[in-house]
């Protein structure tokens, strides 16, 4: 019954290869990865597989790109802490870059969800991919979540990536325009246009541009780098967009200029308007507020910090369903590598993984509660544990690249032959990998003048479920680094014709369509 079955399916998948993009790919999506699975025993558990929808269009991905550009940390985290990370933020943004063209180069030969743990169990270890997996998971901004909220983002989570495509293209709407109006007012502020004086580049004299000099700045490298965090959600939308080979190279080649004019000018504007001195900027509850709100009123626009508080709203709903999307599309991913239960892995008809959302959800809900119980702890538990996950997730990233790069050259395959190619190869990688290790490591440094244990936790908790899930893996599935003859860039690999057909979408393009493309 089976072998008939299967008969018919590669008889209706010939006859129809060469007529739509989807079609070609009936097998599209995860492998065994175990060795030991016959691959007989694969294909029939494959083909009962169930598929995510290739749904998002190339609108969706380029607006999802520049959302992740402009994260919650730019508004809820801009205070005296960021504004003195300039330097820094502006070597973080270039560790952005190289992390991004690392993923996607990955990402556009091999478009699947579940990304880059996907990609670390292939190329790598299982064992690596299982804990980077599990420990990306973490990358929750749930703090800030409401239970009524979290309840309307599971539900969009619910239905199919297309709604989830639509959202974050009104959200990232939304930011994108606040930040250009914050940009043009802090202009006209600093200039004296706004405000009755002109400003300049005064307070960088006094009271002097960083408040503690370098070492106030290496301090703040983590919260900075919390900020940039969510870019990387590109490189898993991979898996659901309908011509990846197009659309992810197109956000990620823009993915420096956008950081740079949303968060380095953003930050440089907030340095010159406002002293890192200034009273409001570590006062009371309003800090997550503070910087954006303060320029507003330098301005005489007073309406300006109800508008900002309304922006800070869609953007940790933006945030929350971002989260939830790319945490359910992960252990999607754990689930098909045999790196999390099988029923994870199921996908209702809309091409949800429902039950990874309903499993990711419940960590939101947990957050919940325990903002309710302590809000300004909670928030600074969860700020140094997921941005610390986050840093392992880009030195995650940046390594296997450098594994898939190795590996690819080793079978004899021709770079020609990959939609996308990796600026700076091999040193974008190395710089990205040791960066993310020297910040993981160094950032905690003030709980060590004098000792102090608790804070010695805070800082590095984040650090710990990464490494348990690894040793605690290695050591129950014995597993052992992939030779570099025996990685697989067959499965689920974007085809010759797969380009064609993206090129042949691509000439379809009004002149006006592909001035946007340049500029967006």
């Amino acid at each position: 019954m089976f072998r008939k079955q299967q008969d018919n399916i590669e008889t209706g998948a010939k006859a129809t290869a060469h007529t739509t993009y989807e079609s070609e790919k009936t097998e599209m999506h995860f492998h065994k990865s175990d060795s030991s699975i016959s691959q007989e025993h694969g294909e029939e558990e494959h083909g009962e597989e169930e598929h995510v929808m290739r749904s998002l269009s190339a609108r969706h991905i380029q607006m999802i790109s520049l959302g992740g550009a402009i994260g919650t940390g730019l508004f809820l985290n801009s205070g005296q802490n960021i504004a003195a990370a300039g330097p820094a933020g502006a070597l973080i943004a270039y560790c952005v870059y190289c992390i991004m063209t690392c993923l996607g180069e990955m990402a556009t030969f091999m478009p699947v969800s579940g990304s880059f743990n996907h990609y670390a169990t292939r190329f790598v270890d299982p064992s690596l991919g299982f804990a980077l997996g599990w420990n990306y998971c973490e990358v929750m901004p749930a703090p800030a979540w409401s239970t009524i909220f979290m309840i309307i983002i599971v539900l969009i989570n619910l239905v199919g990536v297309r709604i989830y495509g639509e959202m974050e293209y009104w959200f990232a709407l939304i930011k994108i325009l606040i930040v250009i109006v914050f940009i043009i007012v802090a202009i006209c502020v600093t200039a004296g246009g706004l405000g009755g004086h002109v400003i300049g580049f005064s307070y960088w004299n006094s009271p002097g541009a960083f408040a503690n000099g370098a070492v106030g700045t290496v301090g703040v490298l983590l919260s900075a780098g919390f900020s940039f965090q969510g870019t990387e959600i590109v490189g898993i939308t991979a898996g659901e967009a309908k011509n990846p080979s197009k659309t992810v190279p197109r956000a990620i080649r823009n993915t420096f200029w956008r950081i740079l004019i949303f968060y380095i000018a953003t930050i440089f504007l907030l340095g010159i308007c406002i002293p890192n001195d200034y009273p409001a900027l570590t006062s009371g509850e309003g800090v997550a507020t503070a910087s954006f709100t303060i320029v507003f009123n330098l301005a005489g626009i007073e309406a300006g910090s109800h508008v900002i508080n309304a922006v800070i709203l869609t953007s940790v709903l933006s945030a929350a369903n971002s989260s939830l999307y790319t945490a359910s599309r992960t252990i999607l991913g754990l689930a098909h590598d045999n790196n999390a239960p099988a029923f994870l892995g199921r996908i209702n008809r809309y091409g949800s993984p429902y039950v990874a959302v309903i499993f990711s959800s419940i960590i939101g809900f947990a957050c919940v509660f325990v903002s309710i119980y302590s809000a300004s702890v909670a928030f600074i538990w969860f700020l140094n544990i997921t941005a610390v996950s986050g840093f392992i997730s880009w030195a995650g990233i940046a390594f296997v690249h450098l594994r898939f790069r190795k590996a690819y050259v080793h079978q004899g395959r021709s770079l020609s032959e990959l939609p996308y190619i990796c600026f700076g190869y091999p040193f974008s990688g190395l710089f990205a990998t040791v960066l993310c290790v020297l910040i993981i490591l160094g950032q905690g440094y003030s709980a060590f003048t004098p000792f102090d244990g608790v804070t010695f936790v805070t800082n590095y908790i984040g650090i710990v479920p990464f490494i348990l899930c690894y040793i605690i893996h290695k050591i129950v599935k014995r597993t052992k680094v992939v030779p570099l003859d025996e990685v697989d860039f067959e499965t689920n690999r974007v085809t010759q014709h797969d380009r064609e057909v993206d090129n042949a979408e691509e000439g379809k393009k009004t002149k006006l369509q592909r001035m946007f493309d340049v500029f967006v």
